[in-house]
């Protein structure tokens, strides 16, 4: 049984990996795609994870497909297209490691998903989780299916885990970004943030403050990262009365080369660590208390330091057996 499924883009991160003797860019192609990194870290990490997206016919797509089947994600409803090529994403890297993108993505294989497709796994075993993020809803048909799709998975007892995953270049605005990217909070169960979209989402940077504001969307699980500093956290009661959990878990020492893939090496992590959890035990979000969800953060911030020393995002991400699970 697949634990965890992802919906969303995969493409190619052209990366700049360094400059030659006359200082001129240099870039590898690296898969990549939020969604599909965090099915990739999951399924390294050992949970059994599925992708739905969209690739072009061509080079890349064969690439990306390739990519996730050798590290074990089902690429059932992965689906092609003739009409429209793969989408790129070009990654240029700064000295401390931070990265600024462009897209080549109007269109890109992976915003023509359709309804039909995104929903096609719900008509057979589900997942315990459904994952994905925000670039989806930047343009119509990919927001439809990807609302669609959480919607009916939700109703059938799916959980449903989120990213919005702001990148200023595919938004014609910053408010028409918060609009759509607000409009699946109230069907999310678990949500990873960064701590600059925590601002842009919620209007103030004070973490506890907030955390209780997307809480109110009904959220279980927030997790706020904050790159060096590690992730806060606030876990939400289920009856509404035994008061909330938050905190701080500090992130591991490393020495940086590339960001790219860390936050969702960081998500993949956790949501394979309660996908396990749950297929053991049965225990859901409703189980966890402060010192079993601080040790499941303290083990995903270990698997993003260990992306964080390595190039690329998919080909950085580590396995179990590196971070002696296995």
């Amino acid at each position: 049984m697949t634990q965890i499924v992802t919906l969303g883009e995969v493409l190619i991160d052209l990366t700049q990996t360094g400059t030659d003797e006359n200082g001129i860019p240099q870039f590898k192609a690296f898969p990549g795609g939020a969604p599909a990194n965090v099915a990739v870290a999951a399924s390294r990490l050992g949970a059994k994870t599925g992708f739905i997206g969209k690739i072009g016919k061509d080079a890349f797509g064969t690439q990306l497909r390739e990519t996730l089947e050798a590290d074990a994600v089902d690429t059932s409803f992965l689906f092609e297209t003739e009409e429209v090529p793969t989408t790129l994403a070009i990654v240029s890297v700064d000295a401390k490691g931070e990265r600024s993108f462009s897209f080549y993505r109007e269109p890109g294989a992976d915003t023509q998903l359709n309804i039909n497709e995104a929903m096609a796994f719900l008509d057979g075993e589900l997942p315990f989780i459904l994952h994905f993020g925000s670039l989806s809803l930047t343009t119509e048909p990919s927001r439809g299916a990807a609302l669609n799709a959480v919607s009916q998975a939700r109703e059938k007892g799916v959980l449903i885990s989120y990213d919005p995953n702001y990148r200023a270049a595919l938004w014609k605005s910053a408010d028409e970004a918060v609009r759509w990217m607000r409009t699946p909070l109230e069907m999310t169960d678990i949500l990873k943030i960064s701590d600059e979209e925590l601002v842009l989402l919620t209007g103030t940077d004070d973490l506890l403050e907030g955390s209780r504001r997307l809480g109110e969307y009904g959220i279980r699980l927030i997790m706020i990262t904050l790159g060096s500093k590690g992730v806060f956290y606030r876990l939400h009661s289920a009856d509404g009365q035994t008061g909330d959990i938050s905190g701080t878990v500090p992130a591991e020492t490393v020495q940086v080369c590339d960001t790219n893939g860390a936050g969702d090496t960081f998500l993949g992590a956790v949501l394979s660590q309660l996908a396990m959890i749950h297929d053991e035990t049965g225990a859901s979000l409703t189980d966890l208390d402060a010192a079993k969800l601080e040790s499941i953060l303290a083990f995903a911030n270990r698997a993003a330091a260990l992306t964080c020393a390595r190039a690329g995002a998919i080909p950085a991400m580590p396995t179990a057996k590196e971070l002696g699970e296995q």
